[in-house]
């Protein structure tokens, strides 16, 4: 007699390759994480702890482009591996969710079927998280709350810029796909509420913010939020990637015309 698997389970432990038990499930979610932006996140708490224990945070600064060696060349090679390595993990999610005979970036909305759809749900975002984000931070250095942050402390060399534009790119990409693509998927599996996983990914993407301030935390916690929101509703990660390159190319390449360095 061959064993049966009921239907409610088949839904819980089953991605396309095979059976994943719920505990293969959660180590899968950690390993992911210790290799990303979950590892960002404890780095940032160390970091937070170790500025408010040297001054107050309002005499502390962050870099989000540091020079990677004095040398351009050199420099522009390490910053080219930061971003490639950076992706890494981006492939190892794709591969993780891929089902046989599905498009896994039409099945997380990566893909171009709705570009105009997409262009204008980026925008709107834009305008809803840019504004708020430039106060947040405002009100954190008024407060003490928040560190200096330096968009970019890159040379100005012929590749500066785009490196900054790539980078911004890379940010999109990596944290939405992560935190919101495929920890939405897994904790959908795990049978954690659509609440509880929008909080618990809006904590991760807020934490590894948290070497910047607590401004900072706060404004990525509710930017969290919205997006798994935008996410649950309409089903596509591109015009929240999008969004998110926006800002950080604006973030990187104006800074200190928007208030930052």
């Amino acid at each position: 007699m061959s064993d049966s698997v009921s239907p409610s389970a088949a839904d819980l432990a089953t991605d396309g390759w095979g059976t994943r038990s719920r505990r293969r499930l959660v180590v899968e979610v950690l390993i992911v994480l210790g290799l990303s932006l979950g590892q960002s996140a404890v780095y940032s708490v160390v970091q937070l702890i170790d500025k408010l224990t040297r001054a107050p945070l309002a005499h502390g600064t962050s870099t989000l482009n540091a020079v990677r060696s004095i040398r351009e060349y050199f420099d522009l090679t390490y910053q080219l591996l930061d971003i490639f390595f950076a992706v890494v993990p981006v492939f190892l999610v794709f591969y993780l969710l891929a089902v046989p005979g599905r498009s896994t970036f039409r099945r997380l909305g990566l893909d171009l079927r709705h570009p105009v759809r997409d262009g204008l749900g980026a925008l709107g975002l834009l305008v809803v998280i840019g504004v708020p984000s430039l106060g947040l931070y405002a009100a954190g250095r008024a407060l003490g709350v928040t560190t200096q942050i330096i968009p970019s402390a890159l040379h100005s060399y012929w590749w500066t810029i785009p490196i900054l534009v790539i980078s911004a790119i890379r940010e999109g990409v990596l944290e939405e796909t992560i935190m919101v693509g495929y920890l939405l998927d897994r904790f959908d599996k795990l049978r954690l509420g659509p609440i509880a996983a929008a909080l618990v990914s809006s904590l991760i993407r807020g934490s590894y913010h948290l070497y910047q301030g607590f401004g900072p935390f706060v404004g990525n916690f509710l930017m969290g939020l919205l997006f798994c929101w935008v996410y649950k509703k309409f089903g596509r990660l591109a015009p929240l990637v999008i969004a998110h390159a926006l800002v950080d190319i604006a973030a990187f390449t104006l800074g200190p015309a928007l208030g930052f360095g």
